[in-house]
């Protein structure tokens, strides 16, 4: 038998005192324990903002505030709003660099790499970090340049990815750029050129594995019905879209669409048999970014046919 509990009486009313409890004290419940936790942890997550006592790396990149305040929120369009079913999780690695290029779409926000980064942190068991290569004028944008990088997004540059993918980071890169964010909605879904193929090259002098990876339900949060080309060249933007609800419902046109997203880690090319010098072979960059490009494209399709409607 096991050791019988001792019941403390009080002198007085004869209430009976849990163990290690004080006379007239109450038990903390679960409910309260939680919080105290909570408030202890938030309390040192605010005491490290002060004095600086937080790892950040050489890209400016801070996992601690990226876990503890953007992913919070990123998590909630995911799981809530975006309602997220991810397949092929299995196929990033989980301690070895990798390169995961997906298709991109978004007209006003480019939420598909956002929600990339969260699929790929809640799926993988180690809660894996996806470094995302952006274009210059995510950078040069106040607010948003320096919260990308303290979220782990660097420069879509040669360097940059193979730093990176060098150093075992998962990274991940969206090849048709403002041209696949810009593209009408009779388009959707139709990828467009991935470029020279410099995250092919990437991958190919660190022998990391690329992923090709496809998104469906993107297109859908703004379909992009037109485009102000005129307002845009004033502005310096890529493009100007008109969608249904931008800007004619001013602020309220901004909140995207509720579709039903679905993310998929297709099967990994492996890069390590054609050795890091076919990077510098233009015929086979273009044929594996083609290939790349193919396998996604398919994918999208299959995606496509079997989802019930944009928003189941």
């Amino acid at each position: 038998m096991g050791e019988a509990q001792v019941i403390r009486l009080h002198p007085q009313d004869g209430a009976s005192v849990a163990p290690g409890t004080e006379p007239g004290q109450q038990p903390a419940t679960g409910q309260a324990a939680g919080w105290e936790r909570r408030a202890a942890a938030g309390l040192a997550f605010l005491r490290r903002r002060v004095t600086g006592d937080y790892p950040v790396d050489d890209f400016g990149f801070d996992p601690e505030l990226t876990e503890a305040t953007v992913l919070p929120v990123a998590r909630q369009l995911y799981r809530r709003w975006f309602r997220t079913e991810v397949t092929g999780a299995h196929h990033l690695p989980a301690d070895s660099g990798a390169l995961i290029v997906a298709n991109h779409a978004g007209a006003l926000w480019a939420l598909d790499g956002v929600m990339t980064a969260t699929a790929v942190h809640d799926e993988t068991p180690n809660h894996r970090f996806l470094r995302m290569l952006g274009a210059d004028l995510v950078f040069t944008t106040p607010v948003l340049g320096p919260l990308a990088r303290k979220t782990g997004s660097t420069l879509a540059c040669n360097d940059d990815a193979e730093r990176l993918l060098g150093s075992g980071e998962l990274v991940g890169v969206w090849p048709e750029g403002f041209k696949g964010i810009g593209k009408p909605f009779s388009e959707r879904y139709k990828l467009q050129r991935f470029g020279r193929g410099g995250f092919v090259s990437a991958a190919l002098r660190t022998g990391a594995p690329i992923i090709p990876t496809a998104i469906v339900g993107s297109e859908e949060i703004h379909p992009m019905l037109g485009n102000a080309k005129t307002l845009a060249r004033v502005l310096g933007l890529p493009h100007f879209p008109l969608t249904p609800t931008f800007p004619w419902l001013g602020p309220l046109g901004l909140i995207p669409l509720p579709s039903k997203w679905y993310i998929e880690f297709g099967e990994p090319i492996d890069t390590t048999e054609y050795g890091p010098d076919a990077a510098e072979d233009p015929m086979l960059v273009f044929e594996l970014t083609d290939r790349v490009r193919e396998q996604i494209q398919g994918s999208l399709y299959r995606l496509l046919m079997q989802r019930r409607s944009v928003w189941h």
